[in-house]
């Protein structure tokens, strides 16, 4: 099912701490250079409409969020929705941020290896055609830097309810990482409120009795 109609954050919401354009970030990518501490950094890969990143982040909050999103609008939107969430919270820390931008670059040079705590990847655009599969954000070239930026014991969680995304990914990590060890299956958790499901993608799913694949990966 394609991505429901989003519209962008009124103008009259100040954005500029919780959303940044790829090119205007440090050169170097870490809890120090983003938020100004030491704590383990999480990055999600396409936050969408950014439930994930804004209920993690709250649940953590000894723990840094970078959310990186390709579509402006949609990193915008995972912005708002961060920023109205610390109005509940004005006393707490911001403990993470919205990029908009191609995180593969980001991964491949920006950011110091063994250093991530953990990557999110829920519900990539599966990129239905044979000759359109290369621009998944799952491949060989970001199986290994994922791989390469996590830290010893460092996770990678990847959710698709599409199968055919979910075995080629196990498939190639099986083949590229073999540091990543066994998938383990991710149990599917209660939902008994629209905010109880990791994305708006697997409430969509599980709605509409969709399978989910769920795995995590720890790096050795």
């Amino acid at each position: 099912m394609p991505r429901s109609p989003i519209k962008r954050p009124p103008a009259s919401l100040d954005l500029s701490k919780v959303l940044r354009h790829v090119d205007d970030l440090p050169e170097k990518l870490s809890s120090e250079s983003l938020f100004g501490n030491n704590a383990p950094l999480e990055i999600e890969i396409g936050s969408g409409k950014g439930l994930f990143i804004t209920t993690a982040s709250a649940d953590n909050p000894k723990h840094n969020f970078l959310g990186v999103e390709i579509m402006a609008k949609y990193a915008a939107h995972s912005a708002g929705r961060l920023l109205r969430s610390r109005r509940d919270a004005p006393e707490s820390t911001p403990n993470a941020m919205m990029v908009s931008g191609n995180a593969e670059p980001l991964l491949k040079d920006r950011i110091k290896e063994n250093s991530i705590e953990a990557v999110h990847v829920y519900f990539p655009d599966p990129w239905w055609k044979k000759r359109h599969r290369k621009r998944r954000v799952i491949n060989e070239a970001s199986i290994r830097n994922i791989s390469k930026v996590l830290r010893l014991g460092g996770r990678f969680h990847f959710w698709t309810d599409v199968l055919d995304y979910f075995e080629n990914t196990v498939e190639m990590i099986a083949e590229l990482t073999p540091e990543f060890g066994v998938p383990i299956p991710e149990e599917e958790a209660a939902a008994d409120h629209d905010l109880d499901y990791r994305t708006h993608f697997e409430r969509r799913s599980r709605q509409h009795q969709i399978p989910v694949y769920r795995v995590r990966y720890e790096r050795h």
